[in-house]
Order: C-alpha cells, then sequence, then structure tokens
C-alpha cells in the first residue's frame, strides 16, 4: 500500500529513567522530558512511513510542532500515535502524532517528514 492520507500507527512505551527530567531539581517528581517525548512521535511517524515506502527509501525528519500538556512519571506506560494526515507532491509527509497515558493526553501536534532516495542520499554525502 503507498503512502496515503489517512494511514495511522499505534505503539506503547514505558517511560523510562533515560527519558525524564527535573528540570535541575525543580520538579518534585522527576517526568518525561519534552525531547523524549518528542522522540518517541517522531519514531512512531518513521515506522509507519517505512511500512509503505519502496525499496531504497527513508524519510528523515524535517519539523515538529508539539505542545507538552500534562507530566508523565517513571513508569508510566503511555501510547504514541500517528497519523499521515497528508502527503504533498509524493515525498513531504504531515503527521498528526499525540501520546497519552490511558485517557490523558501528554502531548500533542504535527510531525513533517521527507521521502529521501537512499543510495542518491549516500552518493551526495560522500561528496562532502
Amino acid at each position: 500500500m503507498a503512502l496515503q492520507p489517512g494511514l495511522a500507527r499505534t505503539d506503547t512505551f514505558v517511560v523510562g529513567e533515560r527519558m525524564l527530567t527535573d528540570l535541575r531539581g525543580s520538579l518534585v517528581v522527576p517526568v518525561l522530558s519534552t525531547p523524549a517525548m518528542i522522540a518517541m512521535m517522531e519514531r512512531n511517524a518513521a515506522l509507519l512511513a517505512q511500512e509503505h515506502l519502496a525499496s531504497g527509501e527513508a524519510t528523515v525528519g524535517f519539523a515538529v510542532c508539539v505542545k507538552h500538556v500534562a507530566g508523565a512519571r517513571e513508569g508510566a506506560s503511555c501510547s504514541v500515535s500517528a497519523e499521515l494526515r497528508e502527503v504533498i507532491e509524493g515525498r513531504k509527509l504531515r503527521f498528526d502524532v499525540e501520546v497519552r497515558e490511558g485517557q490523558r493526553t501528554i502531548g500533542l501536534g504535527t510531525h513533517e517528514r521527507r521521502v529521501i532516495d537512499v543510495e542518491r542520499h549516500a552518493a551526495s554525502a560522500g561528496k562532502e
């Protein structure tokens, strides 16, 4: 199946120690950091895209616009979802992304990725 709006993927993760922040001691309890939340969103969108790409293609992220609206403590079981909202010129992918802990929204927003030709990209990178 080709990349088309409406494709969706959900995964789960447990908030681990390496994903936490306490804002240099200013929080009473460490919580899921914004960079870790974004990383889970990007990873899930990338995996969704990869499932539908041709051989020799990959995606790279180039834009993230999210809000981190609630905390998730260490050990929290969270879900991360991505839905492909728009495909522009067959290369630019715009996803709606969200992280939830049960019924609570932890973060939500959009993430954009671009489809690249892996071999051509590797060849041009070697010339730099």
